[in-house]
């Protein structure tokens, strides 16, 4: 049955349309939520949790975008208000923070040869501040106005936290030998 007819059909408060719709967003989900949340128990609940708020709020979807790219919308921001919830503090930087830098460096990439997993896992080792912003732009391809908006920082906020989060990633992949500057 496809996506379309089985949103439909949640509109209309079809249980099994919803776990069709469950059975078929429910692994890629998981393996977004896991992204943000390290326990698997946690990753989860938010899944659960992002999965009824996205039932409860059908209404609101309008097919501009994928279900999936929608629904992934609604399981990061569930997961990022999960850590807001474990106290993980997003600290505001503006334009005068000592230090902040106003222009990203693009002048730096990685071996053809990396794995997407490579970078997943050298994003993981970055301060929770900075990993948050550098997942949102770099792997869910979120711009600077989305990133502020889910994580209540200024745009400017975003860039300065993506800009020294992709130095420590650079950093991190030169250490194994993956990032080269140009």
């Amino acid at each position: 049955m496809s996506t379309s007819l089985l949103v439909q059909q949640c509109r209309a408060q079809n249980p099994r349309a919803q776990t069709a719709l469950y059975s078929q967003y429910c692994d890629g989900m998981f393996v977004v939520a896991s992204r943000y949340l390290k326990d698997t128990a946690e990753a989860e609940d938010a899944m659960q949790v992002a999965f009824i708020k996205a039932f409860k709020k059908i209404e609101q979807f309008k097919g501009d975008v994928s279900f999936g790219a929608w629904l992934k919308r609604i399981v990061i921001n569930t997961c990022l208000d999960a850590l807001k919830k474990k106290k993980i503090h997003f600290e505001e930087i503006t334009e005068q923070t000592p230090g902040v830098e106003q222009q990203e460096d693009e002048s730096w990439s990685v071996d053809n040869h990396i794995t997407k997993q490579i970078i997943e896992q050298a994003i993981e080792k970055l301060p929770p501040n900075y990993k948050s912003v550098v997942q949102l732009f770099l792997l869910e391809g979120y711009d600077h106005q989305e990133i502020a908006q889910v994580l209540d920082i200024t745009q400017s906020a975003s860039r300065t936290k993506l800009h020294r989060g992709k130095i420590q990633l650079q950093q991190h992949l030169k250490k194994l030998d993956y990032g080269k500057r140009y």
